[in-house]
């Protein structure tokens, strides 16, 4: 019998409970080897081979490569283990979670700067609020990518 779920229901938000856990468990360790300095120099020497590695989905490899985070924490990535990946790529966590949102890092600063987003309109999906599926991702940054 599968567990009740309720939290399945809040806007922009993956939670990494068991079931992510479980999903992301080779991608999740695959991050963490980046923590050696010779493992990284591998992943940037050849990313696809070292990824090749890693008994990862073949999903997970291209979201690793394309350094699409949202789908890496959708396929169970774990966002603590992602930073590892932009440490390797000398990306601070703020430019990260900014791209996640489709923001600069400006924007995505300023926003976290002046209290972060509303809950008016995020508490559960199909309000209103910026949060909300049909909304991402936010900011200049995201409105760009869109249009190229």
């Amino acid at each position: 019998m599968p567990l009740n779920k309720p939290y399945l229901d809040v806007p922009g938000t993956t939670i990494f409970d068991a079931e992510q856990s479980r999903k992301g468990y080779h991608l999740n360790q695959f991050c963490m080897s980046l923590m050696k300095a010779e493992n990284r120099a591998r992943f940037k020497a050849d990313e696809r081979a070292y990824l090749d590695e890693w008994p990862m989905s073949e999903e997970q490899k291209q979201a690793v490569l394309a350094r699409d985070l949202n789908r890496c924490i959708a396929l169970g990535g774990n966002i603590y283990f992602l930073a590892k990946i932009g440490a390797t790529d000398g990306k601070s966590f703020q430019q990260m979670a900014g791209s996640m949102t489709g923001m600069s890092e400006e924007e995505y600063r300023n926003m976290m700067i002046s209290g972060g987003r509303s809950v008016n309109g995020n508490r559960v999906v199909g309000e209103d609020g910026d949060a909300q599926p049909h909304r991402q991702p936010q900011g200049a940054a995201g409105k760009n990518k869109k249009e190229s």
